[in-house]
Order: structure tokens, then sequence, then C-alpha cells
């Protein structure tokens, strides 16, 4: 009889446990995730300068190491010069067709002067036809310089464009020589060192915004008509030996297709096989980890209870 009592006072106390160990405020569970960007070289050449460690904290567009340059300087350089070369031949319309125009102005001149001997018969008809068709003759002239001078400037200003285009090109891939950040974050891998060759999409690092991170939890079907994007709900980070903290958390994300449950997550209902994959922002205080374990509680939604 008293083993009969010590075994089923052993078998309540193991339901016991068992029953503390289960968090029914529980409502899905996850692992923490971030934005990881891997970044990587634009162009090829000799990393001169990475100024950055595993753990360092970067800005967008701040930077952070360049690529050697020399030689597309040197051909920005040599495309400029082209462009001055090709302008120092680019004709002075008004100056090339000034004796043109002087001799048509002296010939109306003329004209005139013929003009008033004829009113008083000291000239004839045949002078002033002859003045007249000298005029014609010399307005001709100067459409036809003007036309083709123009035509020589326009291709020289197609010719200076096509080169201004190139320098445009080199100073594109320069800016491709210097090593930015896209976003703010922390450098979570440096994959190369100064001194080392670079060529286009070597990786260089990694970055995450670990101040913005998210819980990617599941919910089973049941829970979907719960929860929805937008919803406050309270994240709990556990960080092991019973230490947790609750954070407030934002769903951004709920999948649109069902999945079989991972291996790794529980699910408030142990029983559902199929699962939706939610996403839930949470404003890091440092303690967060990337692929550390999280759970998520459902707080009541009353934006439809005030409508």
């Amino acid at each position: 009889m008293k083993k009969i009592y010590q075994y089923g006072l052993l078998t309540s106390m193991m339901i016991l446990c068992a029953c503390g160990n289960n968090n029914n405020d529980m409502d899905a569970s996850g692992t923490f995730e971030a934005t990881e960007i891997i970044v990587s070289a634009e162009t090829n050449g000799k990393i001169e300068q990475l100024n950055i460690e595993e753990g360092s904290l970067v800005n967008a567009s701040q930077k952070l190491g360049y690529i050697d340059t020399i030689q597309l300087f040197l051909q920005k350089e040599q495309l400029l010069r082209n462009i001055r070369s090709v302008e120092s031949n680019r004709p002075d319309i008004n100056k090339q067709i000034a004796a043109t125009r002087q001799q048509i102005a002296t010939a109306r001149i003329e004209e005139r002067r013929v003009e008033n001997l004829l009113r008083s018969n000291a000239a004839n008809e045949k002078q002033l036809d002859d003045i007249n068709g000298q005029i014609a003759v010399l307005e001709k002239q100067l459409k036809a310089q003007e036309s083709t001078l123009q035509k020589n400037s326009n291709s020289i200003t197609e010719q200076s464009s096509a080169i201004e285009i190139q320098v445009a090109q080199i100073e594109d891939q320069l800016k491709k020589c210097i090593i930015t950040s896209p976003i703010n974050g922390t450098v979570l891998a440096k994959y190369a060192e100064a001194g080392e060759l670079a060529s286009t999409g070597k990786p260089l690092f990694k970055v995450a915004d670990i101040e913005h991170m998210f819980l990617r939890a599941y919910i089973s079907s049941v829970q979907l008509s719960q929860i929805k994007v937008g919803q406050k709900v309270t994240v709990i980070s556990d960080y092991g030996d019973g230490k947790r903290k609750e954070y407030p958390g934002t769903v951004t994300w709920i999948s649109s297709q069902s999945e079989f449950t991972p291996k790794t997550i529980l699910t408030k209902d142990e029983r559902a096989n199929l699962v939706y994959a939610v996403k839930i922002s949470v404003k890091n205080d440092g303690y967060i980890k990337i692929g550390m374990y999280g759970e998520v509680r459902f707080t009541p939604d009353t934006t439809d209870k005030k409508r």
C-alpha cells in the first residue's frame, strides 16, 4: 500500500511539472530574424581600403572603403582632353560669314545709288539688274555658308556629346569603386580585406538592420481569424534559464499559403500539420539576437469593436 501511494505521488508531481513547463500564454513561436544584405563589389580591381570590422555600426551611404581607381581616372582625363580637342574645331559661324555679309551690304548701297541715278536718267536698267543679280548670288552664297557651317557645328556637338556620355560612364564606374552600406545596420561578417583583388559580384561584407527585428512565427488555420496585418501583439524573447522579456510588436505580413509545421517550431495546437507563417516587427533594445527563440501572444484587437 505504501508503494502504491509513493507511485501515485510521484506521478502527480511529474504531471504538475509538465504543466508548469507548458506556457499556456504562448499563441505561436518562431525565431528572430533581421533584414540582411550581402554587399558585393561592383567593379574589378584591388581593394585599397576597407575600414570595417565585424560588429561595426555603419550608416547608409557611408564610405567604408574603395577599390583602385587610377586607370578609370586616367581614362576620364583622356576623354576630357578629347572633348576640348573636338570643341577647338568648332567653326565661328559669325566670323566666317562676316565677309559675305559685308559684300551684300556694299552691294545694297550700290543698288540704292543706281536707283537714284536711274530716276535722274543718269543710269540705265541694265546696271540695276546687274546689281540685283549680284546681290541674289551673294545671298545664296551666304545661305550655303551658314548651312555648311551649321552642319559642321552640329557634327562637332554630336561628337562632343558622345564623348561626354563616355565620361558619364567612367564617372559611374568611379562611384561604384566606393564601397558603401545600403542600410543603417551592423556588420555581421567580413569576407574581404584591403590588398585583395575584387571582381564584380565578389561578396565584401554582410550587414543587417538589427535595430528593427522580425519574429517569424507560425499559426494554425484556426488562429487566422484572431490576427491581421497591423495588429499589435506581445512578443516574448527567451534567453534561457527562465529569463524572458516582453516587447510590443506589430504584425507586418501573413503568408497566403500554408506549409507544414517546421520541426523546430511549437504551435498552440500541436495537432496542426499545416500552418501559416507570419512576420512581426519588433524594435530591438540590443538584447535580441538573430536566430534567438521567441514567442508571441495575441492581444485583443479592439479596432473593430470601437467602430
